[in-house]
């Protein structure tokens, strides 16, 4: 069991250090060449889990090789533009002023209630609001709606509202996060002031948001949890 145990936590550090290695695609954003590397990876780690005789080794290199080959064919695909093309494929519009382009829905053997599922996780409840829409190479769907549809922006009625940038985590789980200072023009002192003045301390905080024009948002921790 204990052998059992020791080579389960080696694969799991292993494979976590190749995704790594790989890129940080999240798995809906996986194209068709990564997905079947996941795969394979995933099947070549359980094997030696299960069975002990089987050499540990054997598996390290297999997946060192199929992350290697994964590499490489990005770095070509980088370069190449047929081989990209040939690899991921292309963008396909299935959706053009409202119309349905059912070649395509055949091409990309997609069902009418695919369709109509995707643009309803894209808020789209009408398909005849769509001025485009397209299934990309990972397989999501993008959508722009019609200029009467689409939502009015600061630019549209000439506004110019203040750039406040990205509202940072500063302080999470009674930590301060360092790395966010930077982006919202705080230091550490300037932090440790703000929350004196509130009459807290760093461990009181569950949450605190900042941005660079000095809003601040803060949750308290519950003392009961």
């Amino acid at each position: 069991m204990t052998i059992t145990l020791i080579r389960a936590a080696i694969l799991y550090v292993f494979v976590i250090l190749m995704v790594k290695l790989m890129g940080k695609r999240q798995i809906g954003q996986l194209q068709p060449a990564e997905f079947v590397i996941t795969i394979l990876i995933s099947e070549i780690v359980t094997v030696p889990m299960q069975d002990n005789s089987l050499p540990l080794l054997s598996s390290i290199i297999a997946v060192l090789l199929l992350v290697s080959l994964e590499i490489l064919l990005s770095a070509a695909s980088l370069k190449f533009m047929k081989l990209r093309t040939a690899v991921e494929g292309n963008s396909i519009i299935v959706i053009r002023d409202g119309t349905i382009d059912q070649q395509q829905l055949k091409r990309l053997r997609l069902t009418i209630d695919d369709l109509t599922e995707a643009l309803r996780q894209k808020d789209v409840f009408d398909i005849s609001d769509v001025q485009y829409a397209i299934v990309e190479t990972n397989g999501s769907l993008s959508v722009l709606l019609k200029p009467e549809k689409q939502t009015v922006t600061a630019e549209m009625l000439n506004i110019n509202p203040p750039n406040c940038g990205m509202a940072c985590t500063v302080i999470s789980d009674g930590e301060i996060k360092k790395a966010a200072f930077k982006e919202c023009n705080l230091t550490e002192e300037k932090l440790l002031k703000i929350i004196k003045k509130k009459s807290l301390n760093v461990e009181d905080i569950m949450l605190m948001t900042a941005d660079k024009n000095g809003k601040t948002n803060i949750v308290r921790r519950d003392p009961k949890i």
